[in-house]
């Protein structure tokens, strides 16, 4: 293991008599942990300070890495919305996905996950779990089979279609699929990540002898840039662009904060594991590049270079995991389903793409991926019924296999477009195509492009 201070082999042993290989017993006095995951919304890999962040203020965020461990090579299901958090559900990469890109449904609502699909909501649900989601859906409009609510989600609450999560004062959210008008008609009186985060503290408050599991995805900091406040920066010589979306880092760090005192309060600190990760990269504009979101990754958001698809992830569970590791283990949202799994002791499904990165969190040996895969459909805003063009292309492909990058990209227009490789041991900004120099490699790697894609409704493309 790398990077890593391994923990005594005698705590190994007593751990793994006691609880077995695929199941966790201590950190909960049920036997199954409370499982927290809290997803922001377009924030660049260095936007945290404990990832090299400069200006803008986390420290909730960095003191729950100190308290934990934090991975440096973690990467999102895509590199936008809808499939990466479709991706984190069902644990399934993009290749084999139903969702692969971006896909506004004419009614409210994005394309939903098939009825067929098995979501972790689902399977932890089944598990004996109480099930809430709070936020940012896109997997399916209200009354659809896509809905949370239809998705393993007990409680739900936030906006079900995308779209409307680009504005911080709406009109109305959904909760349990049914309209909520918010006080906004007159003003900006009802800010939604503060009434999620309202939500997030009653679902954890609520008194149950269940487990429970709480998705989080908070809209922070995807734009518009909105905030009720722009402290702590309001005196800085930056635009007002820049100071608020500084400030809605810092005030969505301020509430992580608040979720961690009221598990201590409730004393369920060490039966609780939060995770907290990013849904995609930074998007590529003059604020990102102001605070330098992605440090030495190139790429934005709708990119499958590193930028667009490295995110942080850090994991904290006082008792079970060691504090203040760093870990360079490689994985991915596909990994998040099959980790839940083994958090409440049930069995992994056999479809999943996922590996479990529970031992990791342990300090055990780690099985590692052969490789990670991504595809991505570009989604043209705009596009109506009877249009010539069509609504999703095939645009980029990509995959990760050790130190080795492969990349294609700009399908849609050269669908023989060659792969670009590029190797992240010695070049993490991806800047040198050092495809002619390693022509095995680069075949491995078409092998695995031709093989890891799969035709859906939407999203198709011929053979490649």
């Amino acid at each position: 293991m790398n990077n890593r201070t391994l923990l005594p082999l005698l705590w190994i042993i007593c751990f793994w008599v006691i609880t077995g290989c695929n199941s966790v017993t201590d950190g909960s006095k049920r036997g199954q942990p409370n499982i927290i995951f809290i997803l922001a919304d377009d924030m660049g890999y260095a936007d945290l300070g404990v990832y090299g962040q400069l200006r803008i203020q986390t420290p909730n965020l960095d003191t729950l890495a100190a308290e934990g461990i934090r991975f440096t090579q973690h990467y999102a299901g895509s590199t936008v919305c809808a499939p990466s958090r479709g991706v984190l559900m069902t644990g399934n990469h993009t290749g084999k996905a139903y969702i692969k890109g971006n896909f506004a449904m004419q009614t409210e609502g994005n394309l939903p996950i098939p009825d067929t699909t098995v979501t972790v909501a689902e399977l932890l649900q089944q598990a004996g779990y109480r099930t809430g989601m709070i936020g940012k859906w896109g997997l399916g409009g209200p009354g659809s089979v896509g809905g949370p609510n239809n998705q393993g989600f007990v409680y739900s609450y936030g906006y079900l279609d995308q779209r409307n999560a680009h504005e911080y004062y709406p009109p109305y959210v959904w909760e349990n699929e049914q309209k909520v008008f918010l006080d906004n008609q007159n003003g900006q009186n009802e800010y939604t990540h503060d009434l999620f985060t309202q939500k997030a503290l009653q679902f954890i408050n609520e008194d149950s002898e269940q487990p429970f599991f709480l998705y989080l995805p908070y809209t922070i900091p995807h734009g518009k840039y909105q905030v009720p406040s722009d402290a702590p920066y309001g005196s800085r010589s930056w635009n007002q662009e820049e100071k608020n979306y500084a400030a809605m880092i810092t005030r969505m760090d301020r509430d992580v904060g608040r979720i961690l005192d009221l598990i201590k309060e409730n004393d369920i600190d060490e039966e609780t594991i939060l995770f907290f990760a990013s849904d995609n990269g930074p998007v590529d504009n003059a604020i990102s590049r102001f605070f330098d979101s992605n440090g030495t990754l190139r790429g934005y958001k709708t990119d499958l270079l590193e930028g667009g698809i490295r995110v942080p992830l850090i994991v904290r569970w006082p008792g079970t995991i060691q504090e203040g590791l760093v870990s360079d283990h490689v994985s991915a949202f596909w990994d998040f389903l099959p980790t839940a799994c083994d958090l409440a002791g049930i069995d992994i499904p056999t479809e999943t793409d996922g590996i479990s990165y529970l031992p990791e969190l342990l300090g055990h040996e780690q099985p590692n991926h052969d490789y990670l895969y991504w595809e991505y459909f570009k989604y043209y805003f705009g596009w109506e019924s009877g249009d010539a063009g069509p609504r999703n292309s095939f645009a980029q492909q990509a995959v990760r296999m050790g130190k080795w990058k492969g990349l294609r990209s700009n399908i849609q227009n050269n669908p023989a477009a060659p792969v670009q490789l590029y190797n992240l041991e010695k070049d993490l900004g991806e800047n040198t195509d050092v495809a002619a120099q390693h022509p095995d490699i680069v075949e491995q790697i078409q092998k695995i492009f031709r093989e890891a894609h799969h035709d859906t409704e939407f999203f198709q493309t011929e053979r490649l």
